[in-house]
C-alpha cells in the first residue's frame, strides 16, 4: 500500500439559484415597524368606518330634512299671507329669536341658566367634556376664564377617570380571583390551608400560578357591558318618568351623555322646577358620574380589541406577503451551530439530496477552511449577547418584584403585541391578562 494519503474524492460544484427579489411592497413595509403599521391601518379603518357611518345617516335622514323644510316653508308662506307681514319681516324676526335663544331666553318658563345650581351643572359638562351647548358664556369675561378653567379641569377629569379605571378593573380582578380559587379549592387542585401550602410543590405552584393571575380581557369587557346597559336602563326609567321623554329617547340621551358626545338636543333638569327636585339632581349627578366612568372604562377595554385585531390583520398580510414574495433561497447561507444558534441538519440534509453544497458559513468541523477551535463552544460575540439578555431579565425580574407585581405572569403576555401604552391604555394592559392569538 502506498503511504500517500489517498486522493481526496473531487468536490461537487455549487449551484447557486438566483434569490427572488422582494417585491416592493416588502421593502416598504421593512422600513416601517409594528407601531407605524398599526396607526396607518387604524386610520384607513376608521376612514372607511366615517365614510359608512355618513352613507347611512345621510340615507336616513335626509329625507326627513327635505320633508321638514318644505313644511317650515309652507308655514311661512301662510303666516305671511294670514296676518299680512312680509316675509323678509318675518324672517328678520325669527332670526332675532335665534339669537335670544342663543343667548338662554326660551319662550317657556324655565330655570335661570347662570344661577349656581345652572353654573354647577355647566361646569359639570365643561371638565367632563360633554358639552350640551345649551348654556356657554357670552362675556369676553367668561370665554376668557372658560380657556383656563377648562384646561385644567379636563386634564383633572381625565386622570379621575383613569384612576377610576385602575381602581374598577382591580376590583374586578380581585373579585375573579377569589372566584378563581374558590374554584380550585373545590376542585382540590388547591389546598384549604397555608400549611398544607407548603408541603406540596405541585400545590405550591397552583398557588404560585394563582398570586399572578389575572382576568382576561373578555370577562371584563362582559361585566362592563352588562353593567352599563343597567346602568343606562335605570337611567332612561328615571329620564322618562322625570322629563315625559319616551323610553328610547331616554335611551339616546344616556348614550350621547355617557360617551361625552353631548349634542344638546335633549338636556336634563332644565326645567324651572320639578317633583322632588333635590333627590332628581342627585340622581341626576350620580348617574352621570358613573355612565361617564362606565362608558369610558368600556371604550377603553374594546379599544384593547381594537387593537388585537389589528395585529391580526398585520401579521395576515405580513405571512402572504412574505411567503408569496421572499421565500427562502436555497443558496442563502447558514449560520454556524454554536450552544446560542444550532445549525439546521434537516436543511443542510435537503442541500445535499439536491446535489447542491452548503456554504463555507455551515461547514462542519472537520473542514480546513471553516475549523474552528476544538475547545470553542461559543463566540465571544455570542456569549456577549446571551449574558445581556440574561442581565436584562434578571433585572426585569428584580424590578417587577420591587415594585410587586405578580411572579406568576407568563412572558407571551408581555411579548404579543400589547405591552406598552399611555394613559388607559397602559392601565389596562398592565391590569388584564392580555389576549393573544395563542388563547
Amino acid at each position: 500500500m502506498s503511504s500517500r494519503n489517498p486522493r481526496p474524492p473531487p468536490r461537487r460544484c455549487r449551484r447557486r439559484l438566483p434569490r427572488p427579489s422582494c417585491c416592493c411592497c416588502c421593502r416598504r413595509r421593512s422600513h416601517l415597524n409594528e407601531d407605524t403599521g398599526r396607526f396607518v391601518l387604524l386610520a384607513a379603518l376608521i376612514g372607511l368606518y366615517m365614510v359608512a357611518g355618513a352613507t347611512v345617516f345621510s340615507a336616513l335622514e335626509s329625507p326627513g330634512e327635505a320633508e321638514a323644510r318644505a313644511r317650515w316653508g309652507a308655514t311661512l308662506r301662510n303666516f305671511s299671507a294670514a296676518h299680512g307681514v312680509a316675509e323678509p319681516e318675518l324672517r328678520a324676526f325669527l332670526r332675532h329669536y335665534e339669537a335670544a335663544l342663543a343667548a338662554g331666553v326660551r319662550a317657556d318658563a324655565l330655570r335661570p341658566r347662570w344661577d349656581f345650581p345652572g353654573a354647577f351643572y355647566f361646569v359639570g359638562t365643561v371638565v367632563s367634556t360633554i358639552g350640551f351647548g345649551m348654556t356657554t358664556p357670552a362675556t369676553v369675561g367668561g370665554k376668557a376664564f372658560l380657556i383656563a378653567y377648562g384646561l385644567f379641569g379636563c386634564a383633572g377629569t381625565i386622570l379621575f377617570f383613569n384612576l377610576f379605571l385602575e381602581r374598577i378593573i382591580s376590583l374586578l380582578a380581585f373579585i375573579m380571583r377569589a372566584c378563581r380559587e374558590r374554584q380550585l379549592r373545590r376542585s382540590g387542585l388547591l389546598p384549604a390551608t397555608t400549611s398544607t401550602l407548603r408541603r406540596g410543590s405541585s400545590a405550591l405552584s397552583e398557588a404560585d400560578s394563582l398570586a399572578g393571575w389575572k382576568p382576561s380581557v373578555y370577562h371584563v369587557l362582559l361585566i362592563l357591558g352588562l353593567f352599563a346597559v343597567l346602568l343606562s336602563c335605570c337611567a332612561s326609567a328615571m329620564y322618562a318618568s322625570v322629563e315625559g321623554w319616551d323610553y328610547v329617547d331616554s335611551l339616546y340621551f344616556c348614550f350621547v351623555t355617557f360617551s361625552t358626545i353631548g349634542f344638546g338636543d335633549l338636556v336634563s333638569s332644565q326645567r324651572a322646577a320639578y317633583g322632588h327636585q333635590g333627590l332628581y339632581r342627585l340622581g341626576n349627578f350620580l348617574f352621570i358620574l358613573l355612565g361617564v366612568c362606565c362608558i369610558y372604562s368600556l371604550f377603553n377595554v374594546i379599544s384593547i380589541l381594537i387593537k388585537q385585531v389589528l395585529n391580526w390583520m398585520l401579521r395576515k398580510l405580513s405571512c402572504r406577503c412574505c411567503a408569496r414574495c421572499c421565500p427562502a433561497a436555497p443558496g442563502a447561507p447558514l449560520a454556524r451551530r454554536n450552544a446560542i444558534t444550532p445549525g439546521s441538519r434537516l436543511r443542510r440534509r435537503r442541500l445535499a439530496a439536491l446535489g447542491i453544497e452548503p456554504p463555507s458559513s455551515a461547514r462542519d468541523s472537520d473542514d480546513p477552511e471553516g475549523r474552528r477551535l476544538s475547545g470553542e463552544l461559543i463566540s465571544m460575540r455570542d456569549l456577549t449577547a446571551s449574558n445581556k439578555v440574561s442581565l436584562a431579565l434578571l433585572q426585569k425580574q428584580l424590578s417587577e418584584t420591587a415594585n410587586g407585581y405578580p411572579r406568576g405572569v407568563c412572558v407571551h403576555t408581555r411579548q404579543n403585541g400589547f405591552s406598552g401604552g399611555v394613559g388607559a391604555l397602559g392601565i389596562m394592559n398592565n391590569r388584564l391578562a392580555e389576549t393573544s392569538a395563542s388563547r
